[in-house]
């Protein structure tokens, strides 16, 4: 009688266990970006179609090809580090699941043709406005950093350029100073 209850007590802890994990694993989902487009919840998958690509919402990474293949990258192609995610029409995948979207890319980009634009959208957040932005130039080669909005890229490039002009000036008139 004794090891019934032990044996009943154990079957329950485990149960207990697994009704635990099951909880634990569902849960796991990604946040979509600010600059993702509002009341879509259970998508994985936008494209955007002015660049062709997909960015997977589960995951935070953008998927584009290449060239030589399908790249899954946190960042842009540097072609692309220009392009506002704020302003740029997002197709929300809805009725894709599976961990390649770009199966249906020749689908998706006779569909959604470069510069389509479906029914108006509104962003999850609100675009960063450039004065907001307190960059920290490193180095000129930004295609290693993450893009969280291309704003951002605007005022590193623009930081980057008036250094390099200041430079320039600082040059000339040590060369006058010199004469």
């Amino acid at each position: 009688m004794k090891t019934l209850k032990y044996l009943v007590i154990g079957i329950l802890i485990i149960i207990a266990c697994d009704a635990n994990a099951q909880i634990a694993v569902t849960i796991n989902i990604g946040n979509p970006p600010s600059w993702g487009p509002a009341g879509y919840t259970g998508a994985r998958y936008y494209y955007l179609p002015d660049i062709e690509c997909y960015y997977d919402i589960q995951l935070s990474e953008f998927i584009y090809n290449n060239g030589f293949g399908w790249i899954h990258k946190s960042y842009l192609p540097e072609i692309y580090r220009d392009y506002d995610l704020y302003s740029g029409y997002k197709v929300v995948m809805t009725d894709y699941h599976g961990n390649k979207p770009y199966v249906n890319f020749k689908k998706n980009k006779a569909k959604y043709a470069k510069g389509y634009t479906g029914l108006a959208q509104r962003n999850i957040g609100k675009k960063p406005m450039e004065k907001n932005f307190s960059p920290q130039i490193t180095n000129k080669d930004h295609s290693n950093q993450k893009i969280h909005n291309n704003n951002s890229w605007k005022t590193r490039s623009k930081l980057a350029n008036n250094l390099d002009k200041g430079k320039d000036q600082n040059n000339k008139k040590e060369i006058s100073d010199r004469n």
